[in-house]
């Protein structure tokens, strides 16, 4: 479980993105949106192992300057990925 806690500790992403992440936490809701970014909602510490693999691939696409790339799929991986993380938080 500490992997994926210094994962996202070591997290660094262009302030802009990060800060519209922030600001959708308070529209997110696990229910409604967990469904179209991972496969089977699990428990959260699950989830956040695929979420960091998707926000992993994202990334990589970002930096390459792939025609393909998304930011709003990004931002929305990116807002799942911090309620997640502090779902898990929160149980320890």
């Amino acid at each position: 479980m500490s992997d994926f806690r210094t994962r996202l500790a070591d997290l660094r992403r262009p302030r802009l993105l990060m800060h519209a992440a922030r600001f959708g936490l308070s529209d997110y809701r696990r229910d409604r949106d967990l469904k179209r970014l991972v496969d089977l909602p699990a428990s959260p510490e699950a989830t956040v192992c695929q979420l960091l693999s998707q926000e992993d691939k994202l990334e990589e696409t970002r930096q390459r300057g792939d025609a393909g790339y998304s930011i709003a799929r990004h931002i929305e991986v990116l807002i799942a990925l911090l309620a997640e993380s502090r779902l898990v938080i929160r149980r320890t």
